[in-house]
This record gives structure tokens, C-alpha cells and sequence, in this order.
């Protein structure tokens, strides 16, 4: 007589499964725990937070910012690489400081960033815009996609902006969003003198309390996410070289491996490159530095 094999045990589909308790590290916050400050300025100027649709549009990009933790750890991240560049500059141009947050709600410090409206680079210039500050751009290159050129670029234009709006920063970053005659236009059809008395297209009714709201935030990264300076993306070690391609055009690649690095890297540095390979000519790359004497670049190179 054959065996019959016993039937499998059946555990029973109530049965009480008991996971491990889930540790968090830190106290959890909610985002009410989180309070705009009654007192704000930005590059000098007062902010009106005690008018009641003032205060209730910059907290909505305040909690906006909040809301997407992870984004917004990202962006304070990257902060400590492209702020340097812009401070230097914004500084040496004698500009408040407090400009460089532009750079987060125009791109997220994306050097390669570009919209629908055409608009490119980290300070999201418009072909026009930067050929009046002479950002070139062409099949190859585009300048508006340089952080330091751009900058540059942005200075000349925020400056011109203040003054064309005798000192107003809320108004010229209005005009940098939406253009300076149509800013113009609408402070002198609907009779006032103040940014945050206008009624301009919802972007650019935004675009001013996003800049202050991140401000706020990306400021004092500890107090509202929980990262210190040791947490920020460190600026990259680079110099920049002079190669001379005598061939009709050659690949990244190529040059990368010449240059001890790699495709991908050297796209990265240089987002102001179009294409994956560069035409006959002398150009300007950026690479990782290399320490002598282990291995130095034969390329002249630019401070």
C-alpha cells in the first residue's frame, strides 16, 4: 500500500502577523510646526507681511517648498555648489546677496536647464535677453547654460532693471520674470507704484514671494530641513583648458580621454556644449584639476 503524503498544515488567514516597530530617527514635524516669520526683508527692502494677501502668498510658496521634502533637500544640496560662483559675482558688482535665490525658482540650479518658452540656462535667459548681454548661442554652444557667463549676463540686467525702477527690487524682479514694459504698462494702468499692489499673470504674481520663501528656507537649511553645511554638495575642483581641434569635429569622448576624464563628466562641467562632439577650431573646456606632477594637462591653460 502506497504512502499518503500527510496534507500541508493550513495557517489559518486571521492569523495575527506582528511586524517590528519602525524606529524614527528625530521627532517627526508636521508642516503647521513650521511658522513664517512675522518680519521679513530681501535685498534691503521691508515686505508688507502684515498685509493679509501678501502674507498669504509668500506662505503659499513657503509651504509649497516645505511640502516636497525631498525636492527641497535636493536644492538646498545643490546650493552649495552654484551659490559660490553667483555670491562672488553678485558681491564684486556690489548687488545684494539675497539675488542668488533667484536661481532656485528660475532653474533649481540646473545650469542645463530650458523651459517651454525657450528660455535657458541657470538664469533662464530668453534668446533676445542674452544677446543684448551678449550670451551667444549657436548649433554648438549655447552661453546662457555658463553659470559664470550667465551670472555676468543677470548682474547687467538686475542692475539696469533697479534702476529703471528707481531702487524697487520687488518690482525688478517682477520685470525679469514678465518683462519691464509690461510691468511698466500695468503700474501705470492700474494707478499704483508697488509690486505687491499689482495684478500681474499668476507666474509672475508667484515668482516674487517664491523667490522670499525660498530665502527663507534655503538660508537656514538646519532649521528647516535638518542639514548643516557639511551636508551641502562641495564646489567642484576644476581649471579650465585651451584644445585645439584640427579635424573637421571631434567627439566628447575622445577629448574626455584625453583630458583624464570621461563623457559624462565633461558634458556635466561644460552644460554650455550642444552637442556630443565640438568643430575644428581652439576651445575652452572645463575638467577635473589634476595635480602635478602626476599628470598635467600638454593644453595651455586659462586662469
Amino acid at each position: 500500500m502506497e504512502a499518503v503524503e500527510a496534507p500541508e498544515a493550513q495557517e489559518p488567514d486571521d492569523q495575527l502577523i506582528i511586524l517590528p516597530e519602525i524606529k524614527r530617527e528625530g521627532p517627526r514635524h508636521f508642516l503647521s510646526s513650521f511658522k513664517l516669520p512675522d518680519k521679513l526683508t530681501f535685498g534691503g527692502q521691508t515686505i508688507p507681511v502684515d498685509s493679509w494677501q501678501v502674507r498669504e502668498r509668500i506662505e503659499y510658496e513657503f509651504y509649497q517648498f516645505l511640502e516636497d521634502e525631498g525636492e527641497s533637500i535636493i536644492l538646498a544640496k545643490r546650493t552649495g555648489r552654484c551659490f559660490p560662483p553667483a555670491e562672488k559675482q553678485l558681491a564684486d558688482a556690489g548687488l545684494p546677496d539675497d539675488l542668488k535665490f533667484m536661481l532656485l525658482v528660475e532653474s533649481k540650479c540646473i545650469a542645463a536647464a530650458s523651459s517651454s518658452k525657450k528660455a535657458s540656462g541657470p538664469w533662464q535667459f530668453i534668446g533676445a535677453t542674452g544677446k543684448r548681454y551678449k550670451l551667444k548661442s549657436d548649433q554648438w554652444k549655447d552661453d546662457r547654460r555658463n553659470l559664470e557667463m550667465s551670472t555676468e549676463a543677470a548682474v547687467k540686467y538686475l542692475r539696469y532693471l533697479k534702476d529703471l525702477f528707481d531702487g524697487d527690487w520687488f518690482l525688478a524682479m517682477a520685470a525679469y520674470n514678465a518683462g519691464e514694459e509690461r510691468i511698466r504698462k500695468q503700474l501705470k494702468a492700474q494707478k499704483v507704484d508697488d509690486y505687491w499692489r499689482l495684478h500681474l499673470v499668476r507666474e509672475t504674481m508667484r515668482y516674487v514671494p517664491r523667490i522670499i520663501a525660498a530665502k527663507e528656507i534655503y538660508s537656514q537649511p538646519e532649521k528647516y530641513l535638518g542639514l548643516t553645511k557639511q551636508d551641502m554638495y562641495v564646489p567642484l575642483d576644476t581649471e579650465t583648458v585651451t584644445v585645439t581641434i584640427k579635424e573637421p569635429q571631434k567627439h566628447l569622448a575622445s577629448l574626455a580621454k584625453e583630458l583624464g576624464s570621461y563623457f559624462l563628466e565633461l558634458k556635466l562641467l561644460n552644460p554650455e556644449i550642444k552637442k556630443e562632439y565640438l568643430p575644428k577650431g581652439t576651445h575652452q573646456l572645463k575638467v577635473p584639476k589634476q595635480d602635478c606632477p602626476v599628470k598635467c594637462f600638454k593644453q595651455d591653460k586659462t586662469p
